[in-house]
């Protein structure tokens, strides 16, 4: 399970190094309030779809919708730039310090007691903000003003989890919403073949006479990367329709596999690609793309 893990990290990773610029500034800001699963989609967007997502992530986290004005994007900027300007002595930006992220999560403490010189002799600088009652500990053990934040006990990590989850918002399950898996592989020097593993159950189909059936529409678009990673142009794009058709009383014998849409492209030159998979669910509309980095 970890190795899994650690190659969709990787995956994930790769995605990232093909974002435009301010793309990529936009994940490392919304760092403390984007969930795994909302940077996992918007790594995997088509370019043209990502300056939309980003409206909509700020507008999902807006207080009061009626005003012109988006306080909570307004407050966390503004979190960012006081984190900067008062923990900035440590080398890194004050916003990436453990003090900034907990002042961009929480806010800024009812009371806060320094101890440049330690609380007694012989003891390393720390500090203590204190939220109502609450206390959180920081502590510079190397004395170079870099302050690391002190879990004492599972009620404070369970505080600060639960306030950087309230900013998150939870992301309703659709019925009908499906996922899939992706298999890439290179069967000749210029060829891939590109597999699509749908699991069954996961599948939403229409009803009509005993018999189940739907459609999947898949887009399959390769992209060039320079040496940089960044996107230099579309080399390739493939429509397809995947019909699915049996009936009812075949569901149970199917339930446990899934299903397997493959393309296979050739003639590609030597370089390094992005490949964008589309898959659309006609039974009920939904919609999920998958994105992979391959070398040629």
């Amino acid at each position: 399970m970890s190795g899994m893990l650690l190659l969709a990290a990787c995956a994930l990773s790769s995605l990232e190094k093909t974002l435009s610029p301010d793309h990529r500034e936009f994940l490392s800001r919304a760092r403390y309030t984007i969930s795994k699963e909302e940077r996992k989609i918007f790594l995997n967007l088509p370019l043209f779809e990502r300056d939309t997502f980003i409206e909509d992530f700020w507008k999902k986290r807006d207080s009061d919708p009626d005003t012109d004005v988006n306080e909570f994007k307004t407050q966390y900027f503004e979190r960012i730039e006081d984190a900067n300007r008062l923990f900035s002595a440590a080398g890194a930006p004050g916003w990436l310090q453990d003090r900034g992220r907990i002042y961009i999560l929480l806010g800024p403490p009812d009371n806060r007691e320094t101890y440049p010189r330690g609380r007694s002799l012989y003891t390393p600088p720390s500090e203590i903000w204190y939220y109502g009652m609450f206390p959180i500990y920081f502590v510079d053990h190397n004395w170079t003003d870099d302050y690391i934040l002190e879990p004492l006990s599972a009620m404070q990590i369970a505080l600060i989890n639960e306030a950087q989850m309230g900013r998150k918002p939870q992301f309703p399950k659709k019925k009908g919403g499906f996922d899939f898996s992706l298999d890439v592989r290179r069967t000749k020097p210029d060829q891939i073949l590109v597999r699509a593993i749908v699991p069954y159950k996961q599948v939403w189909f229409l009803t009509e006479e005993g018999v189940l059936k739907t459609t999947f529409k898949v887009t399959l678009e390769i992209t060039e990367l320079d040496e940089k990673q960044q996107e230099k142009g579309k080399v390739r794009e493939e429509r397809r329709d995947f019909p699915l058709l049996f009936k009812e009383k075949d569901w149970l014998e199917l339930a446990g596999k899934s299903y397997v849409m493959e393309f296979s492209v050739s003639g590609l030159p030597q370089g390094t690609y992005s490949l964008l998979v589309q898959i659309r669910n006609a039974g009920d509309g939904s919609l999920i793309y998958k994105k992979h980095i391959f070398t040629l």
